[in-house]
């Protein structure tokens, strides 16, 4: 019978690794509903396409004993989204009247509580819960939708170690959910001085952050 790959590597008290993946930029949107449109009338905002985008990070894990770990895995995702715009009592049919894309490139932080079951040869599953922060350092002040640096976020992932004969491929999924809202204000955008732009951030209230990562974790 042929030997298990890594016979030996979940004993390590550390490990390191880093990963590459894409994701799903979302955002959660409670309009004004305020009369701030072009021509005072009240405008419906909403999320109306993703881009996908990418993500690279680095990892590391302190094993605590056999299936619980500790793990943070700081990563950099680039990612975008579009908002439009339609006055109040529109319908899906009606043209989109105005949109805006809002570029993000957070930085994000977490720490997790990872629990892995039991390896079934060359394969071992597991699931992991924490949060952490994040750092938008992607910031284009000359957009008409910009969002705040700092956010705080909670995450939940799944994932499947692979084991090869020199490394653990681990395919990963995870959704994180934002707390804070996120959206500038116009009060600290002085550099935004056309009032005829100003309707697309009068018109959200506010907008929460929301990330869906497929990750591919080598270690």
């Amino acid at each position: 019978m042929k030997a298990q790959n890594l016979p030996y590597a979940d004993q390590r008290p550390f490990h390191f690794g880093f990963s590459l993946g894409l994701n799903f930029m979302d955002l959660a949107l409670t309009p004004s509903m305020l009369p701030c449109g072009p021509n005072g009338e009240v405008l419906q905002a909403r999320v109306s396409s993703l881009m996908p985008g990418f993500s690279v990070g680095v990892i590391g894990e302190a094993r605590l004993n056999r299936y619980f770990s500790v793990r943070t895995h700081p990563t950099f995702h680039f990612g975008q989204r579009t908002i439009s715009y339609k006055p109040d009592g529109s319908t899906k049919e009606d043209p989109v009247a105005y949109k805006t894309d809002v570029i993000s490139m957070p930085i994000m932080v977490p720490f997790y509580l990872k629990y892995t079951a039991e390896r079934e040869w060359n394969g071992r599953p597991y699931i992991l819960l924490g949060g952490g922060v994040s750092f938008d350092v992607g910031r284009d002040r000359e957009r008409y939708v910009i969002l705040n640096t700092f956010d705080y976020f909670l995450e939940i992932g799944v994932g499947c170690e692979i084991y090869f004969s020199f490394f653990k491929l681990a395919p990963e999924l995870k959704f994180a959910l934002g707390f804070n809202n996120v959206l500038t204000p116009l009060s600290k955008r002085p550099e935004l001085n056309d009032p005829a732009v100003h309707f697309y951030t009068n018109a959200i209230d506010r907008l929460t952050s929301r990330l869906l990562t497929l990750s591919f974790n080598f270690e």
